[in-house]
């Protein structure tokens, strides 16, 4: 078993495709059908189904994770080389929800950080914020975006904002200064998956009421046209809406009010890269962190601690 046959089972899984993952990798097919193979008659056990999109075995699955943190620990030891180098090459695979995260958070940070760190090459995936801890998680990502609390990870806080309620124009709560939830579940209600999701939910059921939840979206902007449309009523982070302009809808405090704080996350603080490291560190500049949280591990991350 070699580092290269594991990137190489990493890129079919991903790509769900071996001719995909030669193309990502720029070696040959057959390269790609050599090495996975090879990691099969080496481990015993059949790693995928085979035919036009390659599934992972159930024990396939399995070893991908592990698979994945041995990467992820080897491009650590190279970033820790190159670091004595000054940082000169390396990779960062970032993990991002949501307008907050990828619109306002993410480009500031990234902008200082490449001015900094030409040499290192970035990649950013962009999910649902579930998905998004699923890939901290498996080390598919070096650092990802969390909203918290989250006892999963070791979090680095870097803002708060307000949940607010969105109701289309002429409704029935848009005089009222305040709406509560228990208001909410009287209309049809578009739940929003990006990255405030587990919140709302967990605001629904700590008040003991369920909404009428009659539309998910991947995308804030669908969420919005659903509200914009009369179809639904929401809840979504401040932040994340659009610049203030002339909004076709209309937007209410909640009542009792209701925050939400984005993090950055690193499944284990002491394997982190010094690529990761200067990430966090650099995004707690931009971004004066909230307080702390409890859980495990809201924290200021120390310069080339």
């Amino acid at each position: 078993m070699t580092l290269s046959q594991l990137e190489i089972f990493s890129a079919v899984a991903a790509c769900r495709g071996f001719t995909a993952a030669a193309m990502q990798l720029g070696i040959s097919q057959s390269g790609v059908s050599h090495a996975i193979e090879s990691l099969e008659q080496e481990f015993g056990v059949s790693l995928l189904r085979r035919g036009k999109y390659p599934e992972l075995t159930d024990v396939g699955a399995r070893l991908l994770r592990q698979a994945q943190a041995m990467l992820g620990l080897a491009e650590s030891m190279r970033q820790e080389a190159s670091d004595a180098r000054g940082m000169k090459r390396g990779t960062l695979r970032i993990g991002s929800f949501g307008p907050t995260a990828s619109l306002r958070l993410l480009p500031p940070v990234l902008e200082k950080y490449r001015a900094a760190f030409p040499g290192i090459e970035i990649h950013v995936d962009e999910g649902p914020d579930g998905e998004v801890a699923q890939w901290i998680a498996d080390y598919r990502v070096d650092v990802g975006f969390v909203t918290l609390p989250n006892d999963r990870f070791e979090t680095f806080a870097l803002m708060r904002d307000q949940l607010v309620a969105l109701l289309p124009q002429g409704h029935a709560l848009a005089g009222k200064r305040a709406v509560t939830l228990a208001e909410l579940c009287a209309s049809p209600f578009a739940m929003t998956r990006a990255g405030s999701e587990d919140i709302i939910r967990q605001l629904f059921q700590a008040a003991h009421v369920q909404p009428n939840i009659r539309c998910r979206s991947l995308q804030l902007v669908s969420t919005i046209a659903a509200v914009t449309r009369g179809d639904a009523v929401s809840i979504v982070a401040e932040s994340a809406l659009p610049p203030e302009g002339t909004p076709a809808y209309v937007k209410k405090p909640l009542r009792p009010a209701a925050v939400r704080e984005v993090a950055l996350a690193v499944p284990d603080r002491a394997r982190i890269s010094p690529a990761t490291r200067e990430f966090i560190r650099i995004a707690q500049q931009v971004f004066a962190p909230a307080s702390n949280h409890k859980g495990k591990a809201t924290q200021k991350l120390p310069i080339g601690g």
